[in-house]
């Protein structure tokens, strides 16, 4: 868990720092934001993987294997002086940390028993949710006070620890597994994930009509049913979807998925709005999201116990209910909302989503026989990475599209108003007051989509029945006796 929340901490830690690091390294917007980019095509392509590796390896071998590559990763990047090495050392950063978060998921399903398992997957919630939600605090910190390379060096001395503690503890034996791995399944899978995630990454900036665009986007989609298609001719598929024949798993499937396009929406046009529109600094902006970020980390492991005693259905319903009525007061923004009501807003918020994730998830992968719980962990974990990249593309899409209309539309408005010939200092002034107004618009109508995305998971949520593990179900595609990973 001290693994997972180091590499949990790292996934948001960059964000504020990367004005910093375009500055010292003299690079652009376009090329500093591979830093985000790359870490989540990695993480895109290896979760996948991480099915199949949790059944060859033992969990001390994957972990050690995972915590080392993160510190490597972390101390290649802490001492880089040009933009490559600090992207290598953030895509091993990337390797180590996607096979964390589902090797962990795994040992907790298979080291407690199911009416314990929500107290447990409380814990690991608050670790999911407070670390990536105190990094832009501590990095905007660190930023202001020391060098962005500070944001490396205090977490490899905690990696090292990590790793020297998993080397001399981690004992557990494992029968050897004579299993190999489908290549061609692993290309298919790399090229799927990887082009939809560059394809929706790349949007913002490229805008949709790029073929840099919609041409990864294609080919990601195809080689993705591909690689679907061919899972099912194997015996040992390199990743498991008869997972999707278990209702509660299918149904919490498409829930995380809707929920983590919708969160995004908070983490990336909050910031847009406060630092932006509204001037306030970096430091103040992370302190905003610090409340939010403290009542998760309490609600997380009451929400578990909560969850063994009522199950997920309720907690869904409450919690989405919540996300929804304060996703539509975030599309209410003014250009003098105050900070404490930014920061209530958000704090309920967090509530609400954290309600919703780790019940939700728990519930679908306890209807899974034991079998499953691998593929189960990777086929969420590699869902909700899409999701979240699709979720982060059309938000920031959206509101870029809706702010351009809104220029047009505010700068005609604005000549017709206007009597003699102006100065260039006041078309200046005002075209930079439109803008301002054009974005706050386009913020505030992307904050309307997500309320209807929550609005759509709510609906789900009332679907929800408790699960209790199932026997294993024999797949309903009749299979060949070619085996993909040959037992």
């Amino acid at each position: 868990m001290i693994g997972a929340f180091i590499s949990f901490l790292n996934n948001t830690l960059l964000n504020v720092a990367l004005p910093s690091i375009m500055k010292d390294l003299d690079v652009g917007p376009a090329t500093v934001q591979w830093l985000t980019t790359g870490f989540m095509l990695v993480s895109g392509i290896l979760i996948p993987t991480t099915a199949f590796l949790i059944q060859k390896y033992s969990v001390r071998h994957l972990f050690l294997a995972a915590i080392g590559l993160f510190a490597i990763g972390t101390m290649l990047a802490g001492i880089a002086h040009v933009f490559p090495v600090l992207l290598a050392g953030r895509l091993l950063q990337a390797a180590g940390s996607a096979v964390l978060s589902p090797l962990l998921m795994n040992v907790m399903l298979v080291s407690f028993p199911i009416e314990k398992r929500g107290s447990v997957m409380g814990i690991f919630g608050l670790i999911l949710m407070f670390a990536p939600a105190i990094g832009p605090t501590l990095s905007g910190w660190i930023v202001e006070h020391y060098s962005w390379r500070m944001l490396f060096h205090f977490i490899a001395p905690i990696a090292i620890v990590v790793f020297l503690i998993g080397f001399f503890l981690l004992k557990d034996k494992k029968e050897k597994v004579i299993m190999s791995l489908d290549v061609v399944s692993l290309i298919l899978s790399s090229i799927g994930f990887g082009g939809i995630l560059y394809g929706f990454s790349s949007a913002g900036n490229a805008g949709w009509d790029s073929l840099q665009v919609y041409g990864t986007i294609i080919l990601g989609v195809v080689c993705l049913t591909t690689f679907i298609l061919r899972q099912f001719k194997f015996e040992n598929p390199f990743l498991n979807f008869n997972v999707y024949q278990y209702p509660m798993f299918a149904l919490s499937s498409a829930i995380s998925m809707v929920v983590n396009m919708a969160l995004f929406s908070g983490m990336i046009l909050l910031p847009i709005y406060v630092q932006n529109i509204r001037g306030i600094s970096p430091m103040d902006a992370g302190l905003l999201m610090l409340p939010g970020a403290i009542l998760m980390a309490f609600m997380s492991p009451l929400t578990g116990r909560l969850f063994d005693r009522f199950g997920g259905k309720i907690l869904a319903i409450i919690g989405l209910t919540i996300t929804v009525v304060t996703t539509f007061a975030f599309s209410q923004l003014r250009m003098d909302t105050p900070y404490m009501y930014l920061m209530l807003i958000y704090s309920v918020r967090s509530v609400g989503m954290s309600m919703v994730f780790m019940p939700v998830s728990t519930n679908g992968l306890n209807q899974l026989p034991r079998s499953l719980y691998p593929h189960g962990t990777a086929v969420n974990n590699t869902l909700n990475q899409v999701a979240g990249a699709i979720g982060t593309a059309l938000m920031v899409t959206i509101m870029t599209t809706y702010a351009a209309s809104r220029v047009k539309e505010l700068s005609d408005a604005a000549m017709k108003n206007i009597t003699g010939q102006p100065s260039e200092a006041v078309l200046a002034q005002m075209q930079e007051q439109i803008t301002i107004q054009a974005t706050l618009d386009g913020i505030n109508f992307s904050f309307l989509f997500a309320t209807g995305l929550s609005l759509v998971a709510l609906i789900l949520a009332f679907f929800i029945k408790r699960a209790t593990p199932m026997e294993e179900k024999p797949s309903k595609v009749k299979m060949p006796k070619k085996v993909a990973t040959g037992h």
